[in-house]
């Protein structure tokens, strides 16, 4: 292989390495204004998108020891890699997709796993990964807090009783 191109591959590999996640997306009909709009979203999530060549790319998954992508990787492809939240980072291509109308999602692998874009999609609509890890504390530390209003209930009810017994015998002045 020419060096040009394993110089790439070893580019493509670094991204990988870096993020837990890529999604690879078709920009076919993205002027250069549009994909640049594009890159300054994605930033804002702390995600990237870089345009690859797919036979490099492919070659790039298989060393990463990644899922192969098969042939759906065809035309014009560009990988969005992150280092946080998958959603986020799909959440915003399916804002520019729903906005320009010209890009699609292609595949894409989360943690090792392939997803596809209807899967893409789906996460694209969770909600952010700190409002999901605060609807999760909630979760848990609901039944904990039902569990203390309900042993201190007994509790209350006995020293409102007290109270209005002693407020009864209470003369009146």
């Amino acid at each position: 292989m020419r060096p040009e191109k394993e110089a790439l591959v070893q580019e493509y590999l670094s991204r990988l390495g870096a993020s837990p996640f890529v999604i690879t997306i078709n920009y076919q009909g993205l002027n250069v204004a549009e994909f640049t709009e594009l890159r300054r979203r994605l930033a804002e999530t702390e995600s990237e998108v870089h345009v690859v060549k797919n036979t490099l790319f492919r070659r790039a998954l298989k060393e990463a020891g990644l899922p192969d992508f098969g042939g759906q990787l065809r035309g014009q492809v560009a990988c969005v890699t992150g280092r946080k939240d998958i959603s986020a980072a799909a959440r915003v291509v399916k804002d520019f997709q729903k906005e320009f109308k010209k890009l699609e999602f292609v595949v894409g692998c989360l943690d090792g796993e392939l997803c596809d874009a209807d899967m893409l999609q789906r996460l694209a609509d969770l909600p952010p990964l700190d409002t999901l890890r605060g609807m999760l504390v909630g979760t848990i530390q609901a039944p904990a807090g039902k569990l203390v209003r309900l042993l201190n209930t007994p509790a209350t009810q006995l020293v409102r009783v007290i109270q209005a017994r002693v407020e009864k015998e209470q003369p009146a002045a």
